[in-house]
C-alpha cells in the first residue's frame, strides 16, 4: 500500500504546481489580452412613432421608424414618402430626416428639434387627445414643390405596432411571401346620390337612389345634372347641319322640355342652380352665354372671345373655360373677363399632350386641386390605344400653386371624362380595355380600389 499512497501524493503536488498561479489571480503566459472595441453606435433616428401637425395651411405628417411615411393636407390626396438617411445634427436633440416624395420624386427634408412647442392645434390623425401642455418637438417640412411647413410634434405611442417576439417560423415565413395587399386612406366616403349616363344602347340614363329612368326620344349628349340632383341638362342633335337644342329633364314630373335651339352646346349649371352657361357659336366662334334657369328665352353673351369648352363654375360668380386651340385655362367673371388664366401646356407638359375632349374638373371643396384628362406623352405599359393609334388617355391630378402634377393610374385602362364625387374622395371615370369595351369605373383619390362603376358612359354626377 505505500508505494500506491506515495504515487498519490506525488500527483497532487504536480497538480498544485500547475493551478497555484491561476488560483492566486496571476495571468496564464498563453493568454492574451483582446484590444478594446470601439463604442456602440448611437442610433441618429428617435425610435418611436412620431406624428406632426401645422396650421395655415393645415397639415400632418407621419414618421416611423424608416423615417418619414406620409404627409397629408386637407383637400388633396396623401403624399407618400420613401424613407432615406436620417441626419443627427450637431445640436443636441436634433435630427434631419430626408424623404422622397414617392408619385413626383421631389425631395422632402423633416427637421425635427426636441424642444417644447405649442403653434399645433389640429392634432386630428388619431382619436387620442393632443397634450394640455404643448408638443415635445418642433417640426420644419422643406417639400421642393409645396414648399416649408411649420408645426410641431408629439410621440404617438398608443399607434406604435404591437411586436411578437415569438412568431411561429412557418407563419412569418408565409406572412414574408405575401405581397402587401394596398389599401385606402378613405375609411369614410359618400356615393352619389344623382348621375347620368348612356348606357350601353346609347340611351340616356338619369339614376337617382335607386330609380333609374331611360329617357326617350334621341340621344343625348353634353350632359349637366343640377346640384339638388332632380334636374338634368342635355343636348340633341337635331339636324340640319350643326343645329342643336338645350333640353331640360325633370326627375319628379318625367319631363323633358327644350329650353334653345341653334348651334349651341356645352350647357352647365351654376353652383347655387340659379343659372346655366353654355357655347353659342356665332361671329365664326364659340363665345360664352347665361341665362337664368327660370328664363331660357333671355339668354345673354358672357364674352364675345373664342372658346373651346367650359369645364363647369369655380363659383357662383366664375366659370372655368378652356380657350380656342386649347391655350389657356381661363376664369370667367361676372364682366365676361379673365380674372385668372394659366397655360394648358404648363399643366399638362412633360407627361401628358393637349388634345380635344379634354377634360378638367375642380375638386369640389379646393380650388387649388383639379382632375384632368388628356393623351399620355409616352403611354405607360398596358394603357390601350385610343380609336386613333398612337393615342391612349390618361388622368392625372395637378396643383395650380405648387404646380404638382400626380398621374391617377387606371391600370389597363385608357381613362377620359373624370368626374369628382361630391365629397371628393372618389373619381369616376370612362374606362375603355384593350378591346375598346367602355365603362365607368371609379377610383379613391390615392389611387387605390379601382373597380367597374356601371356599364355606360360620360357618367356624370349631380347630388
Amino acid at each position: 500500500m505505500f508505494p500506491r499512497a506515495k504515487y498519490s501524493l506525488l500527483l497532487i503536488s504536480i497538480i498544485l504546481t500547475v493551478i497555484a498561479p491561476f488560483s492566486l489571480g496571476q495571468t496564464p503566459p498563453s493568454a492574451k489580452r483582446l484590444p478594446v472595441g470601439p463604442s456602440a453606435p448611437q442610433s441618429t433616428h428617435y425610435p418611436i412613432l412620431l406624428l406632426a401637425f401645422g396650421n395655415e395651411p393645415n397639415w400632418s405628417l407621419r414618421i416611423g421608424q424608416k423615417g418619414p411615411e406620409r404627409l397629408d393636407r386637407p383637400g388633396y390626396p396623401p403624399i407618400p414618402l420613401e424613407a432615406a438617411e436620417v441626419t443627427h445634427e450637431t445640436a443636441a436633440g436634433s435630427w434631419i430626416y430626408h424623404a422622397k416624395d414617392s408619385a413626383t420624386g421631389a425631395a422632402v427634408a423633416v427637421h425635427l428639434t426636441r424642444e417644447a412647442c405649442t403653434d399645433a392645434t389640429n392634432d386630428t390623425l388619431t382619436a387620442a387627445k393632443p397634450p394640455d401642455s404643448g408638443y415635445t418637438f418642433r417640426v420644419s417640412v422643406d417639400h421642393a414643390q409645396i414648399g416649408t411647413l411649420k408645426g410641431c410634434a408629439r410621440i404617438a405611442a398608443e399607434l406604435f405596432p404591437k411586436i411578437n417576439n415569438q412568431p411561429e417560423d412557418e407563419e412569418e415565413d408565409a406572412a414574408k411571401k405575401k405581397p402587401p395587399v394596398p389599401v385606402s386612406t378613405v375609411t369614410k366616403f359618400q356615393s352619389p346620390v344623382a348621375v347620368a349616363y348612356l348606357n350601353s344602347s346609347q340611351q340616356l340614363v338619369f339614376k337617382r337612389g335607386s330609380v333609374a329612368r331611360i329617357i326617350p326620344g334621341k340621344p343625348g349628349n353634353d350632359l349637366s345634372i343640377s346640384h339638388d340632383g332632380k334636374k338634368l341638362l342635355f343636348t340633341r342633335d337635331e339636324g340640319p347641319g350643326a343645329v342643336r337644342s338645350i333640353n331640360l329633364y325633370d326627375f319628379d314630373s318625367s319631363g323633358v322640355k327644350e329650353l334653345l335651339r341653334g348651334n349651341v352646346r356645352n350647357p352647365v349649371w351654376s353652383p347655387d342652380d340659379s343659372r346655366m352657361a353654355f357655347l353659342n357659336y356665332q361671329d365664326a366662334k364659340w363665345q360664352l352665354w347665361t341665362f337664368l334657369s327660370s328664363d331660357a328665352t333671355r339668354a345673354t353673351v358672357l364674352s364675345t372671345e373664342s372658346f373651346d369648352s367650359i369645364q363647369g363654375w369655380s363659383d357662383a360668380h366664375t366659370l372655368l373655360a378652356t380657350t380656342a386651340n386649347l391655350t389657356e385655362l381661363a376664369w370667367i367673371g361676372e364682366d365676361g373677363k379673365p380674372s385668372q388664366a394659366i397655360s394648358l401646356s404648363d399643366i399638362c407638359a412633360p407627361g401628358f399632350r393637349l388634345s380635344g375632349n379634354m377634360t378638367i374638373r375642380l375638386h369640389p371643396s379646393n380650388p387649388d386641386l383639379v382632375v384632368v384628362s388628356a393623351l399620355f406623352t409616352h403611354p405607360p405599359q398596358g394603357v390601350p390605344a385610343g380609336e386613333k393609334e398612337g393615342e391612349a388617355k390618361g388622368l392625372f391630378f395637378y396643383e395650380f400653386r405648387s404646380k404638382r402634377r400626380v398621374p391617377l393610374p387606371a391600370p389597363n385602362l385608357a381613362a377620359s371624362n373624370p368626374e369628382w364625387s361630391r365629397d371628393g374622395f372618389l373619381v369616376f371615370f370612362t374606362g375603355s380595355d384593350a378591346s375598346h369595351r367602355r365603362s365607368t369605373y371609379r377610383i379613391f383619390w390615392d389611387g387605390i380600389g379601382l373597380q367597374k362603376y356601371v356599364s355606360g358612359t360620360g357618367l356624370v354626377i349631380g347630388q
